[in-house]
């Protein structure tokens, strides 16, 4: 059976590695145009969606950073912690490098003869295939355009900018932290003893120049000796969910799927879980020796959803209570959160959703 995947970026990489391993047909259709990483972009994976990765998709254990505990601040409280995430000292989230990761994916590929990389082609060549089963994950092939261009869709009016920090080494560099500044969150996310992370998501237009950037960052600084700050890259940042899923066998995913704001750093888990549910869909298939089609893609948006809308609206929420916390100058929802982050089950459902999703 052949299977077509559409884009070679993490999400698509990480299906392939994944439905590599069941013995289809697999063709990667890629842009010929060179890709070109930035290396200050990272991402960050759930404790659960590591275990999946390390058994299903290709060990990822050389690459990431763990993290150990989150520290949640906002700037109306005076930059104290209202809110805390740990568990007796274990791995809770970890970040990776996205080129490290992307190269990692690749090699794995490349080691197995049943998968080809094959220059991006129209529908109407594609269809000619005959593939039983087609993934798009490029928002720019007429794949999109034609079949999945109905959304929900959210402009946050804000750019998200990302960079490293190099520092001092601390001996345990395993603490992140989120802080709701009154600009927008901005994030610490720890990759060695000496570098961290920084994802800043800049509401305000006035600040965009590199000297502004950074001036920040050392603002809102938890506590490292910073010694250098790499030059920003800058994305816009905007959500959207899908109406439809699918169209006959052709199955939109990843980021076309949803699209989510980066302050929880939940985007790639989202796509994991996606992963393992079609995987699951594509084995019942494969176990009852029945061919893989549109039935499949059927099923994945019965599964998923409802799912996948209830927990990016989830995040939208966050966003949108510290936004208005900001604009108000209010400290009643850090002190409110403060308080019912204390209670360990509210704690620990905390924890459990950022870590699985929703189940339902």
């Amino acid at each position: 059976m052949k299977v077509c995947i559409i884009g070679d970026g993490l999400v698509s990489l990480s299906l392939a590695n994944v439905l590599m391993k069941k013995d289809l047909e697999i063709d990667i259709l890629v842009n010929t145009k060179k890709k070109i990483y930035n290396k200050t972009r990272t991402i960050g994976i759930s404790k659960s969606n590591v275990d999946f990765f390390n058994d299903e998709i290709v060990n990822i254990k050389k690459i990431l950073w763990e993290i150990k505990k989150i520290k949640v601040l906002t700037e109306n409280s005076s930059n104290k912690e209202i809110l805390n995430f740990t568990n007796d000292n274990k791995q809770i989230f970890s970040i990776i490098k996205n080129y490290k990761l992307n190269e990692l994916l690749l090699r794995n590929i490349k080691k197995r003869k049943n998968v080809n990389f094959k220059k991006t082609i129209n529908l109407e060549n594609i269809l000619k295939e005959n593939y039983n089963l087609i993934v798009n994950c490029d928002p720019k092939h007429e794949i999109t355009n034609k079949y999945f261009y109905k959304k929900i869709k959210k402009n946050y009016n804000s750019y998200a900018y990302t960079t490293i920090i190099n520092h001092k080494k601390k001996e345990k560099n395993n603490i992140a932290y989120q802080n709701f500044t009154n600009d927008g969150p901005i994030a610490f996310l720890p990759i060695s003893n000496s570098s961290t992370s920084v994802i800043y998501s800049l509401r305000s237009r006035n600040i965009n120049t590199q000297k502004q950037i950074k001036k920040l960052i050392k603002k809102f600084n938890p506590n490292y000796l910073i010694k250098k700050i790499d030059d920003c890259a800058s994305f816009r940042l905007k959500s959207s969910n899908l109406r439809k899923y699918y169209k006959n066998n052709i199955l939109a995913f990843g980021d076309l799927l949803h699209k989510i704001h980066p302050l929880a750093g939940q985007g790639f888990n989202m796509s994991l879980r996606d992963i393992k549910l079609l995987s699951e869909l594509i084995d019942n298939k494969l176990n009852l020796g029945m061919q893989i089609d549109s039935s499949v893609c059927y099923e994945f948006q019965q599964n998923s959803q409802d799912r996948n809308y209830i927990f990016a609206t989830g995040i939208d929420w966050i966003y949108e209570i510290f936004n208005f916390e900001s604009k108000t100058k209010s400290k009643f929802i850090s002190k409110t959160i403060n308080f019912i982050g204390q209670k360990k089950l509210i704690n620990s459902f905390f924890k459990k959703y950022a870590d699985n999703g929703i189940r339902i």
